[in-house]
């Protein structure tokens, strides 16, 4: 502000002596004065436009930071599937019949309330078939557990938004990530109605049907493989903008671990999506015995149902046996990947990369054995969960590695 107002006054101070010298000084003078003048307000001008100027410049350091705040998000994301993923387990999803944006956002508070919603569960197919002599504070449990899951998703939405909107304010985002950040917040707002539809469909009467009162598991695996396209997504380019690529000296044998690795992530990231047909059907309470199923490597009712291909997706035999071939095979394909990269020459960073992937697999498959044979406890099984998105992760940081440079 002070200096602001120096300049003022002496650019005032100038036009005044060139006014009053314009007839009696000479004309090199009231020349002198006028460019002075001139100078003085592009100097001006220029000082205050350069910092506005300089700001809309995506840079390094902005990079940074949006790369940090991406990886942020992830790990939300994260959060919301494993906390979905106890959400399941619990048997909690359906406790909350209705779906609003904002009036759910604040739980019941009185006894009159937390009536008058338990008395809505009552009026659909699991309080009538499994929960009948369900109490109050048992439906308060199973209540939380579904609202902290909304309420997660919903502080998910606005970590990816509100940011967005700051970003792009201030300038941060090039061209190209203006493309990808809205792809990710609108990637949000689907996975969020994507979770209503999915619950919606345990809340429907089935008459003709038999089963225990649960949500497809159809809507379930697009439920859980949206957002792990969203976490792969945010997570993918968060590492890419602060992790430096490496000047690998492209080779035959660097082109054919590239491959390896693509091909192993879809494998892991497919291994993951099997898993929400395994919990929509309780498949993992169908055999729970290893490495055979029953007394048998192939079980009798494999393809029980008609037509074959029904079988898997809607038989809990079948998805299961589906579940423990692509985890034998994920396991087998990182276990080549680490051999294959341990005869090349590569970065130390990659290298571990590579070797906390194979650490991870077979912790995983430790982990999915246990479960199954302790019939799927709940923590057991949300950890085997967590690890299944924690091996994605490790594939996505060796994707990472060995991307090559842009040109």
């Amino acid at each position: 502000m002070l200096l602001s107002s120096l300049r003022t006054s002496a650019l005032s101070g100038y036009r005044r002596a060139a006014n009053s010298l314009h007839h009696g000084k000479s004309p090199q003078m009231r020349q002198w004065l006028v460019k002075r003048s001139q100078s003085t307000v592009t100097v001006e001008a220029g000082a205050t436009c350069t910092p506005a100027a300089a700001a809309t410049v995506p840079s390094a350091a902005t990079n940074r930071i949006v790369g940090r705040w991406l990886l942020g998000c992830s790990g939300l994301v994260v959060g919301a599937v494993v906390l979905g993923g106890v959400t399941r387990l619990t048997e909690s999803g359906l406790s909350m019949v209705d779906w609003h944006l904002v009036r759910e956002m604040k739980p019941p508070q009185s006894q009159a309330e937390w009536e008058a919603e338990f008395s809505k569960y009552q009026q659909f197919p699991e309080f009538k078939i499994m929960n009948h002599d369900m109490t109050l504070p048992e439906f308060k449990f199973i209540f939380y557990m579904e609202w902290g899951h909304r309420m997660w998703g919903r502080l998910v939405g606005l970590a990816y938004i509100l940011p967005t909107v700051y970003f792009w304010r201030k300038g941060y985002f090039t061209r190209s990530m203006k493309g990808k950040v809205l792809g990710l917040c609108g990637f949000v707002f689907f996975q969020g109605l994507l979770g209503w539809y999915m619950v919606k469909s345990g809340l429907e009467d089935k008459p003709e049907s038999h089963d225990i009162p649960r949500v497809s598991q159809y809507r379930l695996s697009a439920h859980l493989g949206s957002a792990l396209l969203l976490y792969c997504a945010s997570l993918w380019t968060g590492l890419t903008m602060l992790l430096p690529a490496h000047k690998f000296a492209e080779s035959k044998r660097l082109l054919q671990l590239r491959k390896f690795a693509k091909g192993t992530g879809g494998l892991v990231f497919l291994t993951a999506l099997s898993g929400a047909f395994v919990a929509g059907l309780d498949a993992g309470l169908v055999y729970n015995s290893f490495p055979k199923m029953g007394e048998r490597w192939i079980p009798d009712d494999l393809l029980a149902f008609s037509p074959t291909l029904k079988n898997f997706f809607e038989n809990p035999t079948t998805v299961q046996f589906d579940h423990r071939i692509l985890a034998i095979s994920s396991l087998t394909a990182i276990t080549g990947l680490y051999m294959f990269s341990r005869r090349m020459r590569l970065p130390r960073r990659t290298k571990i990369a590579i070797s906390l992937l194979a650490a991870m697999a077979y912790g995983q498959v430790a982990l999915g054995i246990s479960t199954l044979l302790l019939y799927v406890p709940t923590p057991l099984a949300a950890t085997h969960q967590s690890g299944s998105v924690a091996l994605l992760t490790l594939a996505i940081w060796v994707l990472a590695e060995l991307r090559k440079i842009p040109k």
